[in-house]
């Protein structure tokens, strides 16, 4: 019985030693390849790219025959003085100052009529601002013809309006408009109660 339990152990040691020697030889292995490998970086792989092509009806495609090249042959480098002398003896004739002349006048520039800001004695011209004037009412359209006192010393008027005749007396109203004031044989007043306009009428033959 001893004897088995000896042989057990030991075979269970074996095995133990085993997986250790297994566990330390990957672990020297995984120890060298990390440091043993080659420090230079790996050099990346060139893209190509392609190059883009403008397409036939894009704007950045020329468009259009080619220009024509010119060549140097048949130009003349040759000064012609005498072409030159007759640029310069045109002489300029314009009805102001010659721009090209040191000599020539100033041309003459016009005086202000008046003073461009008043003084401090020259009235000022204030503007008015605001709603405009009511419009002036319209004349009245009455004709005073006559009149005639009654025994109590009344005097009544006599009005013509169009082809009609009115007789009043002092506060009474003409054709439902006009209001009449004060009576005088040669004139009266008259009220017209559309814009509230007093005029006096002077006595006119019918």
């Amino acid at each position: 019985m001893a004897l088995k339990l000896g042989t057990e152990n030991k075979r269970q040691v074996y095995l133990a030693i085993g997986l250790f020697a297994v566990v330390l030889i990957g672990g020297i292995y995984e120890i060298s390849s990390y440091f043993g490998g080659s420090s230079t970086p790996s050099r990346p792989v060139p893209v190509q790219t392609a190059t883009a092509r403008p397409a036939a009806g894009s704007k950045s495609a020329p468009q259009g025959a080619d220009a024509q090249k010119l060549t140097n042959q048949g130009l003349d480098p040759t000064l012609h003085f005498d072409k030159l002398a007759q640029s310069e003896d045109i002489e300029y004739e314009g009805t102001g100052r010659n721009i090209f002349s040191a000599d020539s006048a100033p041309a003459a520039i016009p005086q202000p009529i008046g003073p461009i800001r008043p003084g401090p004695g020259a009235p000022v011209v204030v503007a008015q601002t605001g709603p405009p004037p009511p419009p002036k009412p319209p004349a009245i359209d009455l004709k005073y013809f006559g009149y005639a006192q009654a025994k109590d010393k009344s005097i009544k008027a006599f009005f013509v309006h169009g082809e009609d005749i009115f007789v009043a007396r002092t506060g009474e109203i003409v054709d439902h408009r006009y209001k009449v004031g004060v009576i005088l044989p040669a004139s009266v007043q008259v009220t017209d109660l559309s814009y509230n306009n007093t005029q006096s009428l002077t006595m006119t033959p019918n």
